[in-house]
């Protein structure tokens, strides 16, 4: 590997979407592997080309599964995202909903709790930032507001605007940004964002049942430690990993979340902690797991998005969208049992 002083020289300091690199960004590790990944990319641009020739809708597919999967060009992202998530079809047949909603009476209270939020929006993105041109606070600022007065029942929760932020930035395209928003919010992500949050809850437990299957040792040592659930991973499933893994990985992870549903977040969630299984069990109190959490969500092992995806679909092994919905229940039924 060459010094890292000469890999810095040549690797941007922003991403190829407006992230700035963190001051102990590894330059010389990112362009080893973006080497070879540029190599896989241009390969499955070609063929997603062919795939897509024609401009007409996007079906789901075993072979389409199988292409997002391998990821998705950012070329085509937003076009694959519309079309599997059912968000295209949504936009279609409501013309002109999302400017109707930004033209209507607006609510000062959901006004106000957005707008706190713009500035502590990706901060490090160039993009976000208010000298940028143009600033993408304002397109995020609508989306979310436009959401809220969708969707009453959930109206704006904090997670939701690093969501619609990622959005912004794949599709350029503000109304884009909303259906896809609505199609995570209102049919991938059951109640996540709604005021009691259940489904989150929800979705929480059984990733600790899932682990007390899987990979017993760790939830021995979760329980032991008194540490639940909720205190490790609450931020990567309200965010979707979004400020957990770096943004390609993150990335690659919504391409199979709007084409697969919502199993994929556990898949994602049981790889991390497979992999770096040894690691978490050396943990010594309730403070040093809550720490190993934080860092096995760094290094190579998620930089190397490609790799990264084809160990979310083999190391946790079967796990089907029964099984959830089975231990969803169950779990669902005791928090509510608990009040």
């Amino acid at each position: 590997m060459e010094p890292a002083g000469r890999a810095r020289d040549r690797v941007p300091r922003t991403d190829p979407y407006g992230f700035e690199r963190p001051a102990d960004f590894d330059y010389a590790a990112y362009e080893e592997f973006s080497s070879a990944y540029l190599v896989v990319l241009t390969r499955r641009a070609a063929r997603w080309s062919g795939l897509l020739r024609g401009g007409g809708g996007v079906r789901r597919s075993e072979t389409l599964k199988r292409y997002i999967r391998k990821g998705v060009p950012l070329a085509h992202r937003a076009r694959v995202w519309m079309g599997v998530s059912g968000a295209q079809a949504q936009m279609d047949q409501n013309p002109g909903y999302y400017h109707r909603l930004l033209q209507g009476q607006w609510d000062e209270g959901l006004e106000e709790a957005i707008r706190t939020d713009m500035n502590r929006t990706f901060p490090d993105n160039v993009q976000f930032q208010k000298g940028a041109d143009p600033c993408l606070q304002k397109a995020l600022y609508n989306v979310l507001l436009a959401y809220g007065h969708h969707n009453l029942a959930v109206g704006y929760c904090q997670g939701m605007n690093f969501i619609a932020g990622y959005l912004i930035l794949i599709t350029k395209n503000e109304e884009e940004s909303f259906w896809l928003l609505d199609a995570l919010v209102g049919r991938i992500l059951p109640d996540y964002y709604s005021p009691t949050m259940l489904g989150l809850k929800t979705d929480q437990e059984v990733l600790g049942e899932l682990v007390r299957t899987k990979l017993p040792a760790v939830a021995t040592l979760m329980d032991g430690h008194g540490v639940p659930w909720a205190l490790v991973v609450s931020r990567w499933f309200v965010c979707l990993f979004v400020d957990a893994l770096p943004v390609e990985t993150v990335l690659r992870v919504w391409d199979c979340l709007f084409n697969e549903g919502s199993k994929i977040i556990f898949r994602v969630a049981l790889t991390l902690v497979r992999q770096h299984q040894a690691f978490i069990l050396g943990a010594t109190s309730a403070a040093d797991v809550c720490e190993k959490f934080k860092e096995i969500t760094k290094g190579t092992f998620v930089t190397e998005c490609h790799t990264f995806m084809q160990k979310i679909f083999s190391q946790p092994g079967s796990l089907s969208m029964a099984t959830i919905a089975r231990l969803r229940e169950s779990c669902r039924a005791r928090l509510l049992a608990q009040g």
